[in-house]
This record gives structure tokens, sequence and C-alpha cells, in this order.
């Protein structure tokens, strides 16, 4: 079946964004956003080539979305027949800002590139800003509840203690969990305290560091690990393979449950930030730790604060506290 000319030009950009090496992530988000965009613009306006797409369409697809509802758009009728998405205990409901945000951010993608190809004399997307939104305070994890959680995992077995040093980990460096699992043991630098990150957001290479107390610990767990497996990946399964994002995800959950705590993956990456922070750490360094891609993009994630937080600091670094004041 013959394209249509806003497929070719989808199919195009998606080809440029391979060649790119943009992460996989990034560019099934792209995918799926887009061709949920096209169905839209030929299902509702009859609109198949790029030059007919107008910014009011842009704008009524965001209404369409928000009014419609989770897992309501599809690009073919027929994939619900196998996804039965009506069955889902989220269906129809409130898509989040965040969410469609994020569609509105890839279509600006799409028809900026266009306009760079020279594709487009007017862009549509010239007058489309982003929905405003409520940033909602991310919620930090005590030290108890820390230890709570790691009391979870059980450290006679390899999957419990390997998990325990996952989390250990991640508390210390503030990678992400993808990152995280895809390290092999060459990349740690124990004379250095530091560790390479190859496969990360962006594909740029960047280093994390680790303190003396996670040494240690990442020592003792080499030396358990070599009893149950030859592969050079740091934290493998027990066959030896790749952990997977969505597995230890299950397993930190339940481990959370167990301990009360809602936890997850990335909650773990905010909560080093936090603690980085609130130690005493700037915005540029822990900016390059997390691997952002400025500073201006931490400062905003991170500003966030309790006041009981802020609190404490000013009161670490309060100028007239530490001063001698006679009198």
């Amino acid at each position: 079946m013959k394209m249509t000319d806003l497929e070719f030009y989808v199919e195009d950009f998606l080809t440029f964004c391979q060649n790119k090496n943009l992460s996989r992530k990034t560019i099934l988000s792209y995918d799926q956003t887009l061709k949920l965009f096209l169905a839209y613009l030929k299902n509702e306006h009859g609109v198949e080539k790029i030059t007919e797409v107008r910014t009011g369409h842009i704008r009524q697809y965001v209404a369409y979305v928000q009014e419609r509802g989770k897992y309501t758009v599809v690009n073919r009728e027929s994939s619900k027949l196998v996804n039965f998405p009506e069955n889902r205990t989220d269906y129809k409901k409130p898509i989040s800002t965040i969410t469609v945000n994020n569609y509105i951010r890839n279509i600006k993608v799409l028809f900026n590139w266009l306009q760079q190809e020279g594709e487009l004399v007017k862009n549509p997307v010239d007058n489309i800003s982003l929905i405003k939104t409520v940033r909602r305070q991310k919620k930090g994890i005590n030290q108890d509840e820390f230890n709570k959680l790691l009391e979870q995992f059980d450290y006679t077995t390899f999957h419990g203690y390997r998990n325990k040093i996952i989390v250990l980990l991640l508390q210390d460096t503030g990678m992400r969990i993808g990152e995280c699992l895809e390290l092999g043991v060459d990349a740690i630098d124990f004379k250095h305290k530091m560790i390479l990150l190859t496969k990360t957001k962006g594909n740029k290479e960047r280093y994390v560091y680790f303190s003396n107390v996670m040494g240690r610990e990442l020592k003792q767990y080499l030396k358990h690990r070599d009893r149950y497996t030859e592969t050079s990946l740091l934290f493998p399964t027990t066959k030896g393979t790749t952990l997977s994002v969505q597995s230890f995800e299950k397993q930190l959950r339940d481990a959370g449950r167990n301990a009360g705590v809602e936890v997850h993956p990335h909650q773990i990456r905010n909560n080093f930030a936090r603690q980085y922070l609130l130690n005493g750490g700037d915005f540029y360094t822990l900016s390059r730790i997390l691997g952002h891609s400025s500073v201006t993009v931490t400062e905003q994630a991170y500003m966030d604060l309790t006041r009981e937080e802020i609190a404490k600091k000013y009161q670490n670094h309060s100028p007239l506290g530490r001063w001698k004041i006679q009198g």
C-alpha cells in the first residue's frame, strides 16, 4: 500500500533519528506519538500532506487526546481486538500533563526538523507551547526507610545480595537503573573510585563516583558473584544474562511493599540528588554526574526541596550563625 505524504516524512524522520544513533526508547517514543497524530489527521480532518497541517490541527489534537483519556487513541482500530485497552483499570482516565507535553514535544521536533530540511515554509508548531504543569514535589526516602528496604533482600541468595548492592549503588552514584544493569565488571575503577558509563541516555559516556563504603561493598559482592557466574556483567541474572529493568523494578517494588515504602529506581536516583545537594553539593557537578543536558535541567528538577530540608540546610550555612557575635 502506497504511503501518504505525511507517512513518508515521518518514516524519513525516524530513519534520520536511527542514523543519529538516538536511543531505541527515544525512537520508539517518536514512532508511537507521530503515528497516532497522523491517524488523527487522516481520520478527523482528511489531512495526508505535510503542507496541509495547520497550527489549529495540533491544538485540536491535544484537546482531543485530553478529552478522550488513556488508551482511547490508537493508530489502527484493529489493534483494539488484540490489546483490549478497554479492559485496563485506567482506561479513559485522564492523561497526565507530562504525557501530553511529551506528545507536543515530539510533534514539534518533527516539524522543526522538516523546516530545517527545507520542506516547510510556514511551520505549524511555531505558536504551539507546552502546557504549564504544576510540579509535584519528589518524595524522598529517609535513612530508616532505606534501611528497612535493604532488610527485605535475602542476602543468602545470589539475587537477593545482588539487588541489595544495586540499590546501594543507585543511592551512592545517582545513575539510571538502565545504565546500572548494563555495567560490566571492567567499568569499575577502584583506585579512583569511579565507574565509566557507556550505555547512557543520549549515548554520551560519563563517569559516576562512589564512596569508600560503596567500594568495600562492591569488592565483597564481586567475591560472592564470582561463585555463581562467569559472565562479565556486574549484575547478571542467576542464568548469567542481563537483568531487565522491568524485572528489577518488580523485585524492588515487592521489597518496598514489604518494608512499607513505595519505591521506584528513579526515586532512588532522585534521592541521591536530594541528599547530594543537602550535603553541600553544587548544581553544576550534580548535573555532570546525573548526565543531564544542562545545569538548567538539573535546577528545574531538584529545586523542590521541602521546607524542613531548606531550613536544615539554612542552619548549616547561616552567615550570622557562623560568626562570633560580641555583645
